[in-house]
């Protein structure tokens, strides 16, 4: 596990169980809820880009900023699973962190539907 590579940021609505998932394996990982519960999704980015860290996410306007706004990122995962419970989003979590954390770094990715989509976005 390249735990010191990887460094997150999780946004409020994700969960404190991937919170909690994360740091137990290693990485370096912070809650917007421990700083700002009102935190604008433009400042969620920023801090993510200061501190060099990945927006864990299931806000669908990540997109829009970093493709249509074109806002410096480090990184965006989105998870699209609205109707899902804590521990399904856990287990998806474990899941993308087992098989594609060497690949996510700096890279806007999406998971819906069964399905999990890396893309690189030049900035």
């Amino acid at each position: 596990m390249n735990s010191s590579k990887l460094r997150f940021l999780v946004d409020v609505g994700v969960g404190k169980g991937i919170e909690k998932y994360l740091r137990g394996e290693g990485y370096n990982t912070k809650a917007v809820r421990d700083i700002d519960l009102r935190m604008e999704d433009e400042e969620i980015i920023r801090i993510a880009v200061t501190e060099n860290r990945m927006v864990i996410t299931m806000d669908k306007d990540f997109g829009e900023l970093v493709y249509h706004s074109s806002m410096e990122h480090s990184g965006v995962l989105l998870l699209r699973l609205e109707d899902a419970t804590g521990s399904e989003k856990l287990q998806v979590v474990k899941h993308i962190m087992k098989n594609y954390s060497d690949r996510i770094k700096n890279c806007f990715c999406v998971f819906q539907n069964d399905k999990f989509r890396i893309k690189k976005i030049n900035r």
